[in-house]
């Protein structure tokens, strides 16, 4: 298992309201069947402002390369990006593997709603 850390920097004149609004009604109801694993989507109160980080479970490399291929061939998701993507400065992507005494070690994943089953 391997959880994928997506960092993204608003340009200044973005409203983090408005990304949120777009991302969640548009973006994430298209994301959450297709990619599954989702562990959560964050804003910063301190440090660098306007930065959103969301992390997300896969079983391996090759299952995040087939769900984010199906993703980028989804026309709402593609939607979703026209409206997104002018509103990102910096995008940045992590692949973390858990430790052996991490909480967080294997699928499903409990993430307080169903179990989210990857294969």
């Amino acid at each position: 298992m391997l959880v994928e850390q997506r960092t993204y920097v608003l340009v200044t004149s973005a409203s983090l309201r408005e990304y949120l609004h777009h991302y969640e009604t548009i973006g994430l109801p298209v994301q959450k069947p297709i990619l599954g694993g989702f562990l959560g989507y964050f804003v910063t109160e301190f440090g660098v402002q306007n930065q959103l980080v969301h992390l997300w479970a896969y079983a391996d490399l090759e299952d995040r390369r087939r769900r984010r291929e199906e993703l980028a061939a989804n026309e709402q998701w593609q939607r979703c990006l026209a409206i997104i993507r002018p509103m990102i400065m910096t995008m940045e992507n992590k692949v973390m593997y858990p430790t052996s005494f991490s909480p967080i070690r294997s699928l499903p994943v409990q993430t307080g709603e169903e179990h989210t089953a990857l294969s």
